[in-house]
């Protein structure tokens, strides 16, 4: 069978990616100075491109699916198919300005606007009704204001870096995260969407299994029927204890829910409560 090409994204996004695979079952191994990651599978065949170029290439068909930001989906408008959003690498597309600048003085001039985003820009400037002139950048793009532009139109996560340089938020254009995406091309043909579908489930598996831990406990019988209403992913697994003593029991929860269960189950009755990690969750 024909390989599937995926494109993985150098940089921030590189880590969270390659983790995915590898808690997926694809080990990933990268040579120094290469783009040629190794995925331990057979029919993988990847590559690392910056995630700018991403959605273009699965666009024109020369790879089948890849990850990036839905941010540089929107910014080059590429035509591609959605698979699954990762959650992962969150960051807002904001417009920032010089904490001394007001309304009126971003109103009273031709605004110099440095970016990446150079499209995401010219609409969102367009629709607020400024003027401008805008300056497009390749990195470091807080360091601009005041002296080379008036504005920036970038990506934070925490906003931090945006204060520390003296820059105030005014606008939000988009809020991004790390998607899974394919070329239409690949989901035209059945083998590919298959393999595509296939991926997409084991790294839902992963994501889910991350959010989950499961619980297990011993029960006594006179205990069983305060227990009866334990929060499950459908309903816990009940299994008579030897002796018929009573029951031991196991529940898959959200990780958030595990410090008001825990001392909720002991007043209850429920003996033995051990806590454990899961790898893959498939619903």
């Amino acid at each position: 069978m024909e390989k599937l090409k995926i494109l993985i994204p150098k940089g921030r996004i590189y880590d969270n990616v390659s983790r995915l695979f590898s808690e997926a079952g694809f080990p990933v191994t990268l040579a120094d100075r290469t783009y040629r990651p190794a995925l331990g599978a057979s029919w993988l065949d990847a590559k690392i491109m910056k995630p700018q170029n991403v959605g273009e290439l699965l666009e024109i068909g020369s790879h089948d699916a890849g990850f990036t930001g839905i941010d540089w989906i929107r910014e080059s408008a590429a035509d591609v198919d959605e698979v699954l959003d990762l959650g992962f690498d969150k960051v807002k597309i904001i417009a920032a300005v010089p904490a001394d600048y007001d309304d009126a003085k971003l109103r009273s001039k031709k605004l110099v606007v440095a970016t990446e985003y150079v499209n995401l820009a010219e609409q969102w400037l367009k629709s607020s009704g400024f003027q401008y002139r805008i300056l497009r950048t390749y990195g470091a793009t807080e360091v601009f204001p005041p002296d080379d532009a008036d504005m920036i139109i970038d990506n934070t996560s925490t906003g931090q870096t945006l204060k520390d340089n003296g820059l105030k938020i005014i606008g939000t254009l988009l809020e991004s995260s790390t998607r899974f995406v394919a070329s239409r091309s690949a989901m035209a043909d059945s083998k590919k969407r298959s393999r595509i579908e296939e991926l997409a489930m084991l790294f839902r598996a992963v994501l889910d299994g991350r959010e989950r831990v499961m619980l297990e406990m011993n029960i006594p019988k006179e205990q069983f029927e305060s227990l009866s209403s334990l929060p499950a992913m459908r309903s816990p697994t009940v299994a008579t204890l030897f002796g018929e003593a009573g029951f031991a029991v196991k529940i898959a929860v959200k990780k958030h829910e595990v410090p008001d269960l825990i001392p909720k189950l002991k007043k209850l009755g429920a003996l033995d409560i051990v806590e454990y990690d899961l790898r893959k969750v498939v619903m």
